[in-house]
């Protein structure tokens, strides 16, 4: 059970701490005092979504903890467990079990087993379909679940067969699909006979095409200056310094580094020329430049960025085409596998369906029963089973069927219900559920919407009912409800600071009866007061 909640700048919600009792508890007060605040942070402390805006005006962060009493968990020390969750403006989460620090999906997880928080979203749970199974299955019990986590397991392997046989192209179709494709790649990329470094001795080759006639002019000019200038000019000083170069070892070494330039620019000349004769290119060349470019640029933009990346993508193909022609005999193991498996979850799915239908007949007669209670005589409630291809269930898909009045065919809940009515049903299957439900606590945030009158006061007998097996906590607008608790509180609003703030009071006998007055006249009277006593007798 929660023994004690604190909440710290959650909505207005300044600073609060709840001391709850066992059995069933009850939330009341002014509207807008921050009775649903208190729910939401035991969602949040359940590992519940959390939005920023909840924070508190002036605050940065928001803080829950909760001291729950579980005597026979493991986590407990002296019976106690005490979880906590810090959550700051900028998204930041600090989660805490017994001063561990925790995940919040490790916090979610370990208190899915603790708390259950039922509210209206509740009721669009019980209209969607693919939950109607979960409903029933719980209702089935331990030895039930224990069969199914069996189905489950096999399913599982059954889904991992099916992908690695897809994967290893099982299907004949696509694997002959996928062979087509491949030699298709492997074909064109071997008809190109292709050379590493080709497409950059390709492209410098272009470049010299392209460039061919400005080469041309520069190199005869460069030709004619060496060789009309500079040789001439050099020729003739060097004629000169021989003259003289016996007189000084200087002008002979002056005369012999001339010399050595000399025949360094006849080496270029001789350069030059071969330059020339190396650029002319025809029409029929350039084509074929451009033209092999053009097929490597195509096959780049198909399989790779580079002559290098293309032919590891080839390599790449080949073994792939070698991979799919050898996985005939492991995809004839996998189909074996499969047919096996298939047969062994049949055997399971048959035992599932078996205690599926002879427990829907069941839950349906208790819910029926629990509806009546409820002042919902008319209805008639069936839990209806279909048969289907393998699923994660089984073969079995479960749908919620009522018909609300007399001569009316049974249809879906989605089709049928009003909200109070969903409420009832909602409450009702709870209540059969609450038998073999383990989690400890159950928590209900105005479930009682749309309700009134007998009706009211039916859901409080079974709220009361589900208390002495559950720690119940409970916000209600209703007298009737208010009347059967076993501790009461009243949550109210306080202007402190210039700023609102919520408070609790747990309330005595005496003030008890006053909120109960309050609550089905509006007005605290002798009247009320007497009507309220009268309630407060009927539990």
């Amino acid at each position: 059970m929660v023994s004690t909640l604190h909440i710290k700048n959650i909505g207005i919600i300044n600073e609060l701490t709840i001391d709850f009792s066992k059995g069933f508890n009850i939330l009341t007060g002014e509207t807008g005092a921050g009775k649903s605040l208190i729910i939401d942070a035991l969602g949040i402390i359940a590992g519940g979504r959390f939005s920023k805006e909840m924070i508190r005006k002036g605050e940065n962060y928001s803080f829950v903890e909760v001291s729950i009493y579980l005597p026979d968990d493991e986590k407990a020390i002296d019976g106690n467990i005490i979880i906590s969750r810090e959550i700051f403006e900028n998204g930041r989460n600090t989660c805490r079990i017994n001063g561990r620090l925790v995940t919040v999906t490790e916090l979610k997880d370990f208190m899915a087993n603790i708390i259950n928080i039922h509210g209206q979203n509740d009721n669009q749970n019980l209209l969607n379909k693919e939950n109607h199974i979960k409903y029933l299955d719980k209702f089935l019990g331990k030895d039930f679940i224990t069969l199914k986590k069996k189905y489950s397991e096999k399913y599982n392997k059954y889904l991992e067969l099916n992908k690695e046989l897809k994967e290893n192209y099982g299907d004949e179709k696509e694997k002959r699909r996928k062979l087509d494709l491949l030699y298709y790649q492997l074909n064109e990329i071997e008809d190109a006979s292709l050379k590493r470094n080709e497409d950059i001795e390709l492209e410098e080759q272009r470049k010299l095409i392209i460039n061919s006639e400005k080469i041309s002019k520069n190199i005869n000019e460069a030709d004619i200056q060496i060789n009309e200038n500079a040789l001439n000019a050099i020729s003739i000083a060097i004629r000169n310094l021989e003259r003289i170069e016996d007189i000084n070892i200087k002008y002979q070494k002056t005369l012999n580094s001339l010399k050595s330039n000399y025949y360094d620019l006849q080496e270029i000349s001789i350069d030059l020329s071969h330059f020339n004769s190396d650029i002319y290119f025809d029409e029929e060349e350039r084509n074929s430049v451009e033209n092999r470019l053009d097929e490597i640029n195509n096959l780049k933009r198909k399989y790779g960025n580079s002559i290098d990346e293309i032919l590891e993508y080839k390599n790449e193909i080949s073994e792939e085409i070698g991979k799919i022609e050898s996985s005939d005999e492991r995809n004839n193991e996998i189909q074996k596998e499969i047919e096996q498996i298939k047969t062994d979850m049949l055997e399971i799915a048959e035992k599932l369906h078996s205690n599926r239908e002879e427990k829907a007949k069941l839950l349906s007669e208790k819910i029926n029963n629990e509806l009546a209670d409820l002042e919902m005589q008319n209805a008639r409630f069936e839990v209806k089973i279909t048969e289907v291809d393998f699923n994660k269930d089984g073969t079995d898909e479960v749908e919620f069927m009522i018909a609300t009045n007399r001569g009316e065919d049974k249809k879906p809940l989605i089709k049928i219900a009003s909200g109070g009515e969903m409420s009832r049903i909602m409450l009702a299957i709870k209540t059969v559920l609450s038998d073999v439900d383990d989690v400890p606590i159950l928590i209900f945030d105005e479930i009682d919407t749309g309700i009134s009158g007998k009706a009211g006061n039916a859901v409080g007998e079974k709220l009361k009912k589900i208390s002495k097996k559950h720690q119940v906590i409970i916000v209600t607008h209703l007298a009737s409800i208010t009347a059967k608790g076993d501790a009461n509180y009243y949550i109210y609003k306080e202007v402190q600071n210039e700023k609102t703030a919520t408070k609790i009071r747990k309330l005595n006998e005496e003030e008890v009866i006053q909120e109960i007055a309050r609550i089905s006249s509006g007005i605290v009277s002798d009247i009320s007061i007497k009507h309220a006593q009268e309630l407060r007798k009927a539990i």
